[in-house]
């Protein structure tokens, strides 16, 4: 019974090789945890569509929006480990959930398999064009005058996060309006129905591009390639710490195989090689590819949890 155990081990293994160069045998499930428009959504798509020359089956993408992206990376920590459902993540499901909620339905670094880092990209500090506040100075006088009567907006963590750190270091109060989608939050600021909204500058470029909305800052230590006339937080309100950027990482389940994980870091690796994406995401949303090995996204998204829980706590963000 010994010697055939073995020798039905000896003749699976091939088959298992056959099985891993053959995955997938269908459509691979890419789960969005924001909703469509936002920037999230706009790398995803951009990456799935390219993913597909290498993998020989298309990323199908599927918008799970809600709870700050929780919902949707729920439902990645919770499906099959086979490399079927990945995660598009960001650094508020797989780096500041744990600081800004009590409960968190999954574990950030048990229950996902880093496969490769895909961008980062700076927030933009924006306010309608009929604004009266010219400056970010302006605003932060604003709202130091009358505490909580300034509103801002914000559909995910980095952009509360950036928004309490923003009226932490300047000692300010503002009124946190929360939305389910970038799209309506835009809305609003464009009806000025409220004065400011810190997000991504994938999302706020085009309303700034179109005369709508007016930005006053820029949220990294660098200006930005596409705004070079616009300074950064820390120049424009003389705060020389601050500094927040949003990223994005692609992940699956713990437990999927070595082979499929490497699979899907190659079929990454190779859509960030793609000169029409490259164009898109760095030229005209002004983000930066950061793709690399498994190995690279899971040191990147550890160090950033420990960023970005000392940065909640520091903005005095209460865990919901």
């Amino acid at each position: 019974m010994k010697r055939r155990g073995v020798l039905a081990a000896v003749m699976a293994a091939p088959m298992v090789g056959v099985r891993a160069q053959e995955w997938p045998a269908g459509p691979v499930r890419g789960i969005v945890p924001f909703a469509p428009g936002s920037a999230t959504d706009t790398v995803a798509r951009l990456f799935a569509e390219r993913m597909r020359d290498t993998l020989g089956q298309p990323v199908v993408i599927e918008n799970r929006a809600g709870a700050s992206g929780l919902i949707g990376a729920e439902a990645v920590a919770r499906a099959p480990a086979d490399g079927m459902t990945i995660l598009f993540g960001t650094n508020s499901t797989n780096a500041a959930a744990n600081a800004l909620f009590r409960r968190v339905p999954f574990d950030m670094e048990r229950d996902f398999a880093p496969i490769s880092m895909l961008a980062s990209v700076p927030l933009l500090v924006a306010v309608p064009e009929a604004s009266p506040h010219r400056t970010l100075n302006d605003l932060i006088a604003a709202a130091r005058a009358r505490p909580e009567a300034v509103t801002y907006a914000s559909t995910s963590a980095s952009q509360r996060v950036a928004s309490e750190m923003l009226a932490s270091m300047a000692g300010v109060r503002l009124l946190h309006v929360p939305y389910r989608a970038a799209g309506a939050a835009i809305q609003d600021l464009l009806a000025a129905r409220v004065d400011m909204f810190i997000a991504d500058q994938a999302v706020i470029l085009p309303a700034s591009q179109s005369g709508r909305a007016r930005v006053l800052a820029v949220t990294t230590r660098t200006r930005s390639a596409q705004l070079p006339d616009v300074p950064t937080v820390a120049e424009a309100a003389n705060l020389p710490n601050y500094e927040l950027f949003a990223w994005f990482i692609l992940a699956a389940p713990t437990g999927t195989p070595a082979p499929v994980i490497a699979r899907l870091n190659a079929a990454v690796r190779a859509a960030a090689q793609n000169a029409e994406l490259r164009a898109r995401l760095g030229d005209t949303l002004g983000m930066a590819l950061i793709t690399g090995t498994p190995e690279q996204a899971a040191a990147f998204a550890a160090s950033e949890t420990v960023k970005w829980t000392q940065a909640i706590r520091a903005a005095g963000i209460e865990p919901e």
